[in-house]
């Protein structure tokens, strides 16, 4: 055979290969080339394909206790940006650290090499994803009734090195939602305080206390989920206010958290018909989140939405996937979709077509990936960079952070709150029948062990939200016997059964745990202390309150009780 001939027919036949490996040559940049950060960010963006940007501004969840072979997939071969860890992923703070190690090793072996972002939500007190060996907190409506802003600061601080140990750089923290309805059971101990401004200063210490961790820290539930009454994982919530009541009121925290450098904001599912004239939800609007959040606000950072399969974002009849193209016309630069592998497929068929059919929209991807590249490259290689893979042979010297137990104790104790205090503190009498009542074994543990003479009730969980007739009447029958009864007030289901133990009046004592807003609804209650927290470190300093062991200087951070 000819020699030329043969040469033709061997680069025909490797022709193809020849321009699949130039397209994706190793020439492509990386994202830890020793370049300036805005020419690296141009050069990545102009080089990336429609998956791989659009990758970039997808937020994932998955399901198991390890890595799905769905996410998996979106890592290795869709370059995806953010990855959500719930507690449904979690099995040991080891194994966790251990599966986003592995997943991270996966984000560098595509062409890019571009770190996740791995976030959680790591509020402190009831809000913790992660769980274990962790530090439990009193949370924020704690950190409001001591009224040290440095407690807050310190409390994100310690949160923050124990999510970096796990390889976890991203926190959906601090909750910037003011407690101004007291029916908002969605915020209601997640928040700070009634008050704006204590609102904004607590968040801003929060804020700095994430990064100085090294965690990007996100306001939330932007533009404000404290006037409803309704939760957005469920409804629609509608908050008819003013323009100038949501900015004097709402996003005084955000202004005050965007001048002192907040990298992250997320949007959130509600409507605000008097100010919108319609029921577009916050995370569709491009009033909210271009005009009034870049435009008046000057805010530069990402916004991430809140989760698109939550009702809130979908009762307009909206897909998710409908509603996650709708967000980033809007101006959102990352969709969250948490939890059905389904969901997260439909709307990356969706979001791919359109990325060819719809320049404007590819448009918009594009100018979110530059800034997430931006803020990722700040964090990963700014003068501090995240250790993204986490260390995992000193995992155990760093879970709890060192002096991290201590200081929240202390913490929990500056924020307990006496609220009624006519029969503390309290000291069992020999003669004297007590019963100890609660849904939760460690209050049922730590009452007798201050209370050893006293009886229990360990009332069963049906529902946060109601009790049924049989536990209401199982409580009410054997307090009848009692001289004195502590009860553990923490949910609307508890609430109803108090609300039952009227008749018994001054008998009762009530340990108030998470928002004591419930005792509102119970003004014949004179005996009350408000821990703010359900951990078993909260209960013991709630009877150590009970015992005379000391008197706590918290005040309640709302005037819902007056």
């Amino acid at each position: 055979m000819n020699k030329r001939l043969v040469k033709r027919t061997i680069l025909s036949a490797f022709l193809p290969c020849l321009v699949f490996m130039a397209t994706f040559s190793s020439t492509a940049p990386s994202f830890w080339d020793a370049q300036p950060g805005h020419d690296l960010i141009t050069a990545i963006t102009e080089e990336m394909t429609d998956t791989e940007l659009l990758g970039q501004v997808f937020f994932l969840g998955y399901v198991g206790k390890t890595p799905s072979p769905e996410i998996l997939n979106f890592i290795k071969n869709r370059n995806l940006g953010g990855l959500k860890i719930f507690t449904r992923n979690v099995s040991t703070v080891y194994q966790t650290a251990g599966d986003i190690h592995f997943m991270q090793q996966a984000s560098q072996q595509t062409r890019f090499k571009i770190p996740m972002f791995v976030a959680t939500d790591q509020e402190g007190g009831w809000v913790l994803h992660i769980r274990g060996d962790v530090s439990r907190t009193g949370g924020n409506l704690s950190l409001g009734a001591a009224g040290i802003p440095k407690d807050a600061y310190t409390s994100a601080f310690f949160i923050g090195e124990e999510l970096k140990a796990m390889g976890i750089n991203m926190n959906y923290a601090p909750n910037l939602d003011i407690y101004s309805n007291s029916d908002a059971d969605a915020v209601g101990p997640r928040s700070f305080s009634q008050n704006p401004k204590e609102v904004g200063l607590f968040g801003v210490a929060y804020l700095r206390g994430m990064i100085d961790s090294g965690i990007i820290a996100t306001g939330k539930h932007f533009p404000g989920h404290g006037a409803t009454n309704l939760d957005s994982h469920g409804y629609l919530p509608e908050i008819n206010i003013s323009f100038d009541t949501l900015y004097e009121r709402e996003l005084l925290p955000y202004r005050m958290a965007i001048r002192e450098g907040l990298p992250a904001i997320m949007s959130a599912h509600l409507a605000f018909p008097q100010i919108t004239h319609d029921k577009t939800p916050a995370t569709l609007s491009k009033f909210f989140l271009t005009d009034v959040l870049r435009g008046k606000l000057g805010f530069k950072g990402i916004v991430v939405t809140d989760d698109m399969e939550m009702n809130g974002v979908l009762l307009n009849g909206n897909s998710t996937a409908t509603a996650c193209y709708k967000a980033i016309m809007a101006g959102a630069d990352m969709v969250l979709v948490s939890h059905t592998p389904a969901q997260q497929e439909h709307t990356w068929q969706l979001l791919i077509g359109l990325m060819k059919t719809d320049p404007a929209f590819r448009q918009r991807v594009k100018t979110s990936v530059e800034r997430i590249l931006t803020l990722k490259f700040s964090v990963f290689r700014g003068e501090k960079p995240f250790p993204f893979l986490p260390d995992l042979p000193s995992l155990s010297a760093k879970i709890p952070a060192p002096d991290a137990p201590d200081f929240f104790f202390q913490s929990l104790c500056r924020g307990s709150t006496i609220v009624g205090d006519n029969r503390i503190p309290f000291v069992q009498k020999p003669e004297e029948k007590v019963l100890i009542a609660a849904h939760y074994a460690d209050f049922i543990k730590e009452g007798k062990i201050r209370y050893p003479e006293a009886d229990t009730l360990l009332i069963p969980w049906s529902s946060l939200y109601y009790a049924t007739e049989e536990e209401i009447r199982l409580v009410t029958q054997k307090a009848a016997s009692y001289d004195t009864v502590i009860v553990c007030l923490s949910s609307l289901a508890s609430l109803d059964i108090l609300k039952r133990l009227e008749r018994l009046g001054n008998k009762v004592i009530v340990v108030s745990a998470l928002t004591p807003v419930y005792l509102k609804d119970t003004p014949w209650v004179k005996s009350a202390v408000a821990v703010y927290g359900e951990s078993r470190e909260a209960f013991k300093i709630g009877f150590a309150i009970l015992a005379g062991d000391f008197t706590p200087e918290g005040r309640l951070p709302f005037d819902f009780l007056d």
